[in-house]
């Protein structure tokens, strides 16, 4: 490590080496890492450095000297000020070569192994690809304007998006429709810095299969006021895709976006998605994936390890939400248990499952780890565990159970690369080792990435 240490302000001549986890691009100074927002690798910058401390910087770039072979136009207007995704700036193989290479050594530096990382499995559609949109609402002090779209890169401060390429479409219309509606109902944006204010966030769920979708108002408030049930129905008469809209209390001085109180206010509260034969449905509260293409992607990659090396598996299926890997699986397993924490999605598993016509799928609701010792002290033993644990991943205790109820194989579906290492290191100690870990592109133009990671126990 060099002992100089850069100050604010200083300005430098560099070149951009590679992506890093959260978006940055690495560059090193007499070996001494500086992390530069925007950047592409392969870019020789004139920077300044923003912060600095013992062990690394941050800067801001001044001027692209050369720009980078893999660096791209940006087919959104807003790509520079909007935080919604940062990629766009760079050629999309480039990035799933980037990602592939993220996993590759963040895995090697936590678990001190270096273990297969396929290249990344791209996602069918680049753009218009979100299903599922949660658009932040504020208003502005003067002319009470009502702002709808995503916070500026690193800040609180909100971008009126009126166009956003990775949706579909028609979000894009519903969402200026209900900035107008909302304005002549007198419907007030949130203010953070207060916690005044009525209409906190808009959350779309689309379904592609349908082209439909259902609209969920959340609210600064404790019951339904009337201004909404009339926003409802203008939004429900002007556009034949609104299926439903509802209502979701949130008075809480957090960033938390949707709380478990959703109620009905038009319509159906829930989409069906349909992909292949296999019939989804999805209510507003349940964890579904966001892009549909690369969810079929993931779902096939882990039926192919599956049905390639362990046939007729009586399979676990943890953190399952509305049972998507469990009806996509069941066709080749003798059975399937399914575990979820969310007791909407509970709900819709077991209404999936009454739709796809599956006989040997049961869907259990609770915490997983409290679902698993059960199934430990009851001496169940399954020949395939499969964990999709949320950003956090999984509690070290649900680990210890996981390695117990599993007779061969370990599948680990990851949405952060750190986390899913910090887990494989402490599986690799508990008997296990990491055949492949196999990325897919769930999140186009943005740092975040999907992986799918093949354990066998030793």
């Amino acid at each position: 490590m060099s002992e100089k240490i850069f100050k604010g302000e200083d300005i430098l001549n560099v070149t951009a080496e590679k992506l890093v986890y959260e978006g940055s691009a690495l560059s090193r100074v007499d070996s001494f890492p500086i992390f530069i927002d925007s950047a592409c690798p392969e870019d020789k910058l004139k920077i300044k450095i923003k912060k600095s401390n013992k062990n690394y910087a941050s800067a801001e770039i001044l001027e692209i000297t050369e720009p980078s072979p893999h660096r791209v136009k940006p087919f959104c207007p807003l790509h520079n000020v909007c935080g919604g995704c940062g990629w766009q700036h760079i050629d999309y193989n480039f990035q799933l070569e980037q990602k592939q290479n993220i996993v590759f050594e963040t895995v090697k530096k936590i678990t001190g192994k270096e273990i297969e990382v396929k290249p990344v499995l791209k996602s069918p559609l680049t753009k218009e690809y979100r299903y599922k949109v949660q658009y932040p609402v504020s208003q502005t002090k003067v002319s009470k304007r009502l702002l709808i779209g995503y916070y500026k890169k690193g800040s609180h401060e909100l971008v009126n998006i009126k166009f956003c390429p990775i949706q579909p479409k028609i979000i894009d219309k519903i969402t200026d429709f209900i900035r107008k509606a909302a304005q002549e109902l007198e419907i007030s944006g949130y203010n953070e810095k207060t916690g005044k204010g009525e209409l906190r966030h808009i959350v779309f769920r689309y379904s592609g299969s349908e082209n439909e979708c259902i609209v969920i108002f959340v609210v600064n408030n404790t019951k339904t006021n009337e201004k909404f049930k009339k926003l409802s129905k203008k939004i429900m008469k002007e556009f034949a895709h609104v299926k439903g809209c509802l209502i979701n209390y949130n008075t809480s001085r957090s960033n938390l976006i949707l709380t478990q109180d959703t109620r009905k206010i038009d319509g159906q509260n829930y989409i069906t998605e349909k992909i292949d034969d296999k019939i989804y449905k999805i209510s507003a509260n349940s964890f579904f994936q966001v892009n549909i293409g690369s969810a079929k992607n993931i779902f096939d990659t882990v039926k192919d390890i599956i049905e390639k090396n362990y046939p007729n598996p009586r399979i676990l299926d943890a953190y399952s939400g509305v049972s998507s890997f469990g009806i996509w699986l069941a066709s080749g397993a003798a059975e399937v248990v399914s575990v979820e924490e969310a007791p909407s999605a509970t709900k819709d598993a077991a209404e999936n499952i009454k739709l796809n016509n599956i006989k040997n799928l049961t869907a259990l609701n609770g915490d997983a780890k409290n679902i698993f010792e059960n199934l430990v002290q009851k001496g169940e033993k399954f020949d395939v565990v499969l964990l999709d644990p949320p950003r956090k991943g999984c509690e070290k205790d649900s680990l210890d159970f996981a390695v117990k109820l599993t007779k061969k194989a370990l599948i680990y579906v990851s949405c952060n690369p750190s986390t899913l290492a910090r887990d494989l290191k402490y599986l690799h100690e508990n008997g296990f080792c990491t055949k492949y870990i196999q990325p897919v592109d769930m999140f186009c133009h943005s740092y975040h990435i999907e992986s799918v990671a093949w354990l066998e126990k030793i």
